[in-house]
């Protein structure tokens, strides 16, 4: 019995001390462009060592559509997307999304990180 509940508090110690952030590199105005593509970039950072970093993925969430973003060659962290957004579009909100396993017992469990809403300004020029 005792073993059951020293492993029940570490566990909740252990949840209580990860934190994961999504931070947004997107500048909040672009310039709009021939093409219709807009670049939109994050980082992802997490202290959760139970994290299964090869098995995160992410999204750039435009109202119902969700455009893959792929990690950057140099930050593992960092992840992109080139984005189509029509072009009467003045304002887009968006937000991403990261869905990432974590290792528990007996098996790996899903979870996933939704950032804060954000909106991107398109400027005719």
């Amino acid at each position: 019995m005792k073993k059951f509940l020293s492993l029940g508090l570490l566990s909740l110690l252990l949840a209580g001390c990860t934190t994961t952030m999504v931070t947004n590199l997107t500048p909040p105005q672009q310039a709009r462009n021939a093409n219709g593509l807009y670049p939109f970039e994050a980082i992802l950072d997490s202290n959760q060592q139970s994290m299964v970093k090869d098995s995160v993925q992410a999204w750039v969430r435009i109202g119902e559509e969700a455009y893959p973003m792929r990690r950057t060659s140099l930050l593992k962290n960092r992840w992109e997307a080139m984005v189509p957004i029509p072009g009467n579009k003045e304002f887009v909100n968006y937000q991403y999304k990261f869905n990432y396993e974590y290792r528990s017992l007996p098996n790996h469990r899903p979870n996933n990180k939704l950032s804060t809403p954000y909106q991107l300004q398109i400027i005719n020029k």
